[in-house]
């Protein structure tokens, strides 16, 4: 037990120092972008249809438009973040890399031609699916509580998916919900099989009559 409370708070403290760092890396890529008239999200933005742009789904998530853009992705994405990467951080990083796919891949395919999409938002929308769902799949209590906890303070986002709010892209968000939700199936702790107990040796013919003269006093 306490081994697995010790690696609990060691895997926590990565993921605190994790989403801090991200955090930073984004806020102080908004403001060189700020300082350059956003052109940053206009060159390394993903534009669809355009194969020369796919690479771009990897810089999307750290760039924004504007100030209120990052400021509305900052707090959910630390904070789902946070609860994506607590249990260890190769899944959150795989987790991260199905999302990222997922989420620049439906954009690429689906989003009008030549529109620039760029912002975390489709992460902040992949990590809730993720944590939501893991907690579900792993039968484990404490992630259980956190994703519907999670579900709870959250669920209004989910409008963000639909095409209900001009200039945002629903299309990232939908990409991104769909592969947090697909990294929690990919992702989940498989049942351990239950130990067969081995079937005791048969008596050989020499043990059985040793037993019997055992028995006999002889």
């Amino acid at each position: 037990m306490a081994s697995k409370l010790a690696q609990l708070l060691s895997d926590s403290r990565r993921a605190l120092f994790t989403m801090l760092g991200f955090q930073a890396v984004i806020w102080s890529v908004q403001v060189v972008n700020w300082l350059d008239d956003y052109d940053l999200s206009k060159e390394y933005g993903l534009r669809s249809e355009r194969v020369d742009d796919l690479p771009e789904m990897f810089t999307m998530p750290f760039l924004h438009f504007s100030w209120d853009h990052i400021l509305s992705n900052s707090w959910p994405l630390f904070v789902l973040g946070f609860l994506a990467a607590y249990r260890g951080m190769r899944k959150f990083l795989l987790a991260s890399l199905v999302i990222t796919v997922s989420g620049g891949l439906t954009v690429w395919l689906l989003e009008s031609p030549n529109t620039v999409t760029a912002g975390a938002s489709g992460m902040v929308y992949g990590y809730l699916g993720y944590v939501v769902l893991r907690g579900v799949l792993d039968r484990n209590v404490l992630d259980a509580v956190v994703g519907l906890g999670v579900a709870a303070v959250y669920w209004t986002i989910l409008i963000g998916v639909l095409p209900v709010v001009h200039g945002v892209s629903w299309l990232g968000h939908l990409g991104g919900l769909i592969g947090g939700l697909a990294a929690a199936v990919l992702l989940r702790n498989q049942a351990q099989p239950k130990p067969v107990p081995a079937a005791p040796a048969p008596d050989s013919p020499n043990t059985a009559l040793l037993k019997e003269l055992d028995d006999l006093g002889l």
